[in-house]
């Protein structure tokens, strides 16, 4: 891919950060590599100008973004119809996603330019509240959560119409294999290498001893229905719906999943030793 136009994004209420985006601008235009600023972004920093998000994806090659695993994400799911791919500076703390920092921004656009990187294709989840809510896109995961702590809901999931389960609990998370080290592995569901294509059901404290995390294909598409009186649907912890019992919420693998820019050395069980501290 010929890198001729990087859109920055920063993240939300990063007001300290103008001076890494003024070295990532220095760093892009040193190798010829023209960049444009996110408007919201842009005021954020106190920089004038700026394009609109939309016009950002529509004019250039590649997105940058300045914040942590949870800017990236972002930056994926707002670009999704754009199919454009997403570099992610890390200044965040967790970094599963964002493997470039600052300080690395000059030498890895070097090689960015010489086509000396890679791009890993993260399957992402489609999500449709029937009759309610135009489709919406997931990088990590889809919960369905309790509207409030006093209660419990009960879930039926059904696979190609046939019944799966009833979980009643907490709730349940539906995640990709990405976002299995996420919220799913802090509720005890499995790590699952990031470039399958599964689904995760995880029940989230489930009134039941029986109720364990299930790895299943994701050429399924799936039904959940509620019979609690209300509960509430969070994709990838940052938009939230209602969920009653009149709703029918289909899921099912989106169509195209996202890209990811990352170095070409990037191991990732060396990032799940790093990350997880295992063997320490």
């Amino acid at each position: 891919m010929n890198i001729e136009c990087a859109g920055i994004v920063i993240k939300p209420g990063g007001y300290d950060l103008k001076d890494i985006y003024k070295k990532i601008v220095k760093a892009f235009e040193k190798e010829g590599i023209k960049t444009y600023i996110d408007r919201s972004s842009a005021e954020i920093i106190g920089e004038k100008g700026g394009k609109s998000f939309d016009e950002l994806c529509a004019t250039c090659d590649i997105l940058v973004s300045i914040g942590g695993d949870g800017t990236l994400i972002s930056v994926a799911r707002r670009s999704y119809a754009y199919h454009r791919p997403v570099l992610g500076i890390n200044v965040g703390t967790l970094g599963f996603l964002t493997d470039v920092y600052p300080d690395d921004i000059e030498q890895f656009v070097k090689k960015l330019k010489k086509g000396e990187y890679r791009i890993d294709t993260r399957m992402m989840i489609e999500v449709s509240i029937l009759g309610k809510k135009e489709k919406i896109v997931a990088f990590n995961d889809v919960v369905f959560s309790r509207p409030a702590v006093s209660k419990m809901i009960r879930l039926d999931t059904f696979i190609e119409d046939n019944l799966l389960n009833s979980y009643y609990g907490d709730g349940l998370i539906v995640s990709t294999p990405t976002g299995s080290t996420a919220y799913n592995l802090s509720a005890g569901g499995p790590v699952v290498y990031p470039f399958t294509d599964d689904f995760i059901f995880t029940p989230i404290c489930p009134h039941s001893l029986t109720q364990r995390p299930l790895v299943l294909p994701a050429d399924f598409e799936i039904k959940v229905v509620t019979r609690s009186k209300s509960a509430l649907i969070i994709i990838d912890g940052q938009d939230m719906y209602e969920f009653t019992p009149n709703d029918i919420v289909m899921i099912k693998k989106a169509e195209v999943g996202a890209k990811l820019i990352h170095r070409k050395e990037r191991n990732y069980f060396d990032v799940l030793r790093e990350k997880l501290n295992w063997g320490k």
